[in-house]
């Protein structure tokens, strides 16, 4: 399949998510974190025996190690680093753990405007998790240039809802309370993320990242209007600045996905926020997606995970009406979001195997 992802490395392919599959030119590569299936696979649960989660993200060589995980069980052609989102605000100074059948939590959250004094200055963030950047160096050099590594970060309005939530939410009220009650404190809260995410992704970039991915997973909870006034803004300055400071540091410039989970609705201004690639997830349709972002930007996505709940031959059939849909052309074929824990591993393999299948016959064609 044609891409326009042909970057830093040739004929390579890009991008995490809860655990993403995506496929360049017939490739496939698979990103994924704690809420996947490697959370029910042995050599998940012997490297994790003896850590809790955010132990785990401190350990530059488990995270070495289970970022190359994967890549031994389905034939994948990129790494995303195994970390999570949620290391920028520990850094930024909150306290953040992972509560088993519940999710991350935050024992006290951001509830009044004074709370922005207890965090951290951004500036210092970088230094604070100087261990990402050491897993992502060690893992380089275990990749041994085998395929391109990923790295990632969660954009600031969805970092901003867990540190006001103080977790999950199916609503995100707290959240959007602030942002009508105290749109400026918010706006404050949302410089402080974008200042101190810059230089984490440009860190990322010098230790190995060879593609950068920005999760805004949260931007269904907003709409147009929302989105426009605390999302987008942000997104773009998180954009624009890497680049600059890439160019500053003297590092080459790396492909960047932006992935804004539900956010159909703002289509056309992701596709112009300084993005190679727009990540899609199933409920958009990838015709009308194409219209609307134009033929300049590389769409990712889409088919909804649960279809992996499906038999094989229909996961193939699924798979091939995905490719056909979206064309050869600047496209990564991809899940509309993360897989969940309960789903099969062979399932993970059929869509991999499937992919690279209708792939070769597309591009016979």
């Amino acid at each position: 399949m044609a891409t326009a992802l042909v970057h830093p490395w040739k004929r390579r392919s890009l991008g995490r998510g809860q655990a993403q599959i995506q496929s360049i030119t017939g490739t496939v590569l698979a990103f994924t974190d704690s809420l996947s299936w490697r959370r029910k696979s042995l050599e998940f649960r012997e490297t994790r025996a003896a850590q809790d989660f955010f132990s785990t993200c401190r350990s530059p060589e488990a995270c070495c190690e289970l970022t190359l995980q994967p890549l031994r069980r389905f034939p994948l052609d990129a790494a995303i680093i195994f970390s999570d989102i949620l290391v920028v605000p520990q850094a930024l100074g909150m306290e953040v753990t992972m509560v088993p059948g519940k999710g991350p939590s935050f024992p006290e959250p951001l509830r009044e405007e004074r709370d922005l004094e207890r965090l951290r200055d951004p500036a210092t963030v970088a230094s604070e998790l100087g261990y990402v950047f050491q897993a992502i160096t060690l893992t380089r050099q275990q990749l041994a240039g085998r395929v391109p590594l990923i790295g990632f970060a969660g954009a600031p309005w969805t970092l901003m809802t867990y540190m006001v939530e103080g977790g999950g939410s199916s609503t995100m009220s707290q959240a959007k309370r602030w942002l009508y009650q105290r749109p400026q404190a918010s706006h404050q809260l949302l410089r402080i993320l974008t200042d101190a995410l810059v230089p984490y992704l440009v860190g990322q970039v010098a230790a190995g990242a060879q593609a950068l991915q920005l999760f805004e997973s949260h931007a269904g909870h907003l709409g147009p209007q929302l989105f426009s006034k605390f999302a987008l803004p942000y997104i773009r300055d998180v954009s624009k600045r890497v680049k600059a400071g890439l160019q500053e540091a003297g590092l080459a410039p790396v492909p960047m996905i932006i992935f804004a989970k539900d956010g159909h609705f703002a289509l056309e201004e992701l596709a112009q926020a300084g993005y190679e690639v727009v990540g899609l997830d199933w409920t958009v349709a990838p015709e009308k997606a194409r219209e609307r972002v134009g033929k300049t930007v590389t769409l990712q996505g889409n088919l909804d995970p649960c279809a992996l709940y499906a038999s094989e031959e229909e996961i193939g059939k699924l798979v091939q009406q995905m490719l056909n849909d979206f064309g050869p052309q600047r496209y990564i074929a991809n899940l509309g979001h993360g897989l969940y824990p309960d789903m099969d591993p062979e399932h993970v393999g059929a869509f991999v195997d499937a992919v690279h299948k209708h792939s070769r016959l597309l591009r016979q064609n």
